[in-house]
C-alpha cells in the first residue's frame, strides 16, 4: 500500500491518501478525508484501465463538496422527514439540510470528518482500517458512537467495505458508500447507455420532498423494473411522477436475495462499449439507486472534467430512507451492547 500527502484541513490537520494495488492492475485511491474512495482503476475488456469513480483532486474541493463523491454517509445516510426521530420515548431534532429534511448525517456529517487511518493488509488483500468516533449529540444524535470501516481490495477486483459500530447509548445509524460510477470512465459523457438489473421486486416510493411514503409498490410494470438488464435511459424520461419528484431515479430498492444479514447479490451493471462490469453484493435490506440528478455542468471534477447532468450513478447499499419514522421498515436502532455491522462487495470483471 502507497501513502501520499493529499493536502491539509482549514485547520492545518494533514489530510493522506492511501493507494490500494491487487496483481490484476487495479487501484483503489483512498483518503482519510470523510473515508472517501477518491478513484477507482479497473480495467475495460482490452485491458485498458480508466478511472471510474467521480471525485476531486484537493481536500478543499471535497471539504466544500456538495456531491458526497465517494464518502463514507453517517450517522444516517438517507434522509430523515424533518429532522426528527423519536427513540425510547425522547425526541431528537437534528439538522434539516435538505429543504425541510435530514440529510446524509447532516452538516457535517462522516464525509467531512478526519478519520484514524491504518495499514490493514493480509492474506485477502491491501486492506485500509478507518476508525472514527461521533460524540454524543454531534449533529443531534444519541450516543457515543465508535465506528470502524474496513476497506479490501481483493485478487479478485473486488472492493469489500466492512462497517462496523457500538454505541454507549441507544441511538440509529445507517452507514453506506457515496460513490459515483461510470463504468466508461469518469468524465465520460452519461451513464444512460449503462445496463442495470437490480435484485428486486419493490421500492419505496416518495412523496413530493423524496421522503417514502411507507409503501412498498411492485415494480413491475413501472419504470422502476430492472429486474432485467436494462438500459438506464430506456424509461427514466417517462410520464411517471415518481421520476418526475425525483428529475430521474432517486428511490430505495427492497432487496430480495436472501436472509437478513447474508451478503447477497443486489445489482449489476454493465457498459457496453467498455465491456466493464460492476457487481454490488451487500448484507443490507436496501439498495439507494441515484442517477446524478442534480449534477450540472458547472460541477467540475478530478483534472478539470465536467461532471454533468447524469453523468454517473451511484448505488448505495442501505437501510431504508426514514427507517427511524417508519415502524414497518427494518429497524435502524443501535443499542448498547450490540454491534452495527454490514457488508458490502463491488466486483469489477468485464464481458
Amino acid at each position: 500500500m502507497q501513502k501520499q500527502a493529499l493536502g491539509k484541513t482549514e485547520d492545518g490537520q494533514p489530510v493522506d491518501l492511501y493507494i490500494l494495488t491487487n496483481d490484476r492492475g487495479m487501484a483503489a485511491s483512498i483518503t482519510n478525508y470523510g473515508g472517501t474512495v477518491v478513484s477507482l482503476r479497473v480495467p475495460d475488456r482490452l485491458g485498458k484501465l480508466s478511472d471510474v469513480a467521480l471525485g476531486y483532486d484537493t481536500v478543499s474541493e471535497y471539504a466544500n463538496g456538495k456531491a458526497y463523491f465517494g464518502a463514507i454517509i453517517g450517522r444516517y445516510g438517507n434522509r430523515i422527514a424533518h429532522g426528527k426521530f423519536q427513540l425510547g420515548g425522547v425526541s431528537y431534532k437534528l439538522a434539516s439540510n435538505d429543504g425541510g429534511n435530514h440529510l446524509h448525517g447532516g452538516n457535517q456529517g462522516f464525509n467531512k470528518r478526519l478519520w484514524t487511518a491504518k495499514d490493514f493488509s493480509g492474506v485477502r488483500g491491501q486492506a485500509l482500517e478507518l476508525t472514527y468516533v461521533s460524540k454524543d449529540g454531534e449533529e443531534g444524535y444519541p450516543g457515543n458512537l465508535s465506528v470502524q470501516v474496513v476497506y479490501t481490495l481483493t485478487s479478485h477486483n473486488e472492493l469489500k467495505i466492512d462497517y462496523r459500530a457500538t454505541t454507549d447509548k441507544p441511538t440509529i445509524v445507517n452507514l453506506t458508500n457515496h460513490s459515483y460510477f461510470n463504468l466508461a470512465g469518469e468524465g465520460n459523457g452519461d451513464i444512460l447507455e449503462h445496463q442495470l438489473m437490480i435484485h428486486a421486486d419493490r421500492f419505496t416510493p416518495v412523496d413530493g420532498t423524496l421522503i417514502p411514503t411507507g409503501e412498498l409498490r411492485k415494480v413491475k410494470g413501472t419504470p422502476f423494473d430492472f429486474s432485467t438488464p436494462t438500459a438506464i435511459g430506456a424509461r427514466i424520461n417517462d410520464d411517471d411522477e415518481q421520476l418526475k419528484r425525483a428529475k430521474g431515479y432517486d428511490h430505495n430498492w427492497v432487496l430480495g436475495g436472501g436472509e437478513p444479514g447474508i451478503l447477497a447479490l443486489a445489482a449489476r451493471l454493465d457498459e457496453p462499449r467498455s465491456g466493464r462490469v460492476l457487481e454490488v453484493s451487500t448484507t443490507q435490506p436496501g439498495i439507494q439507486v441515484y442517477t446524478g440528478n442534480f449534477l450540472h455542468a458547472d460541477v467540475h471534477g478530478k483534472g478539470g472534467k465536467t461532471y454533468a447532468f447524469r453523468s454517473a450513478l451511484c448505488l448505495e447499499t442501505q437501510h431504508f430512507p426514514d427507517s427511524p419514522n417508519h415502524p414497518g421498515f427494518p429497524s435502524t436502532v443501535l443499542e448498547p451492547g450490540q454491534q452495527y455491522h454490514s457488508i458490502t462487495v463491488y466486483k469489477f470483471s468485464t464481458k
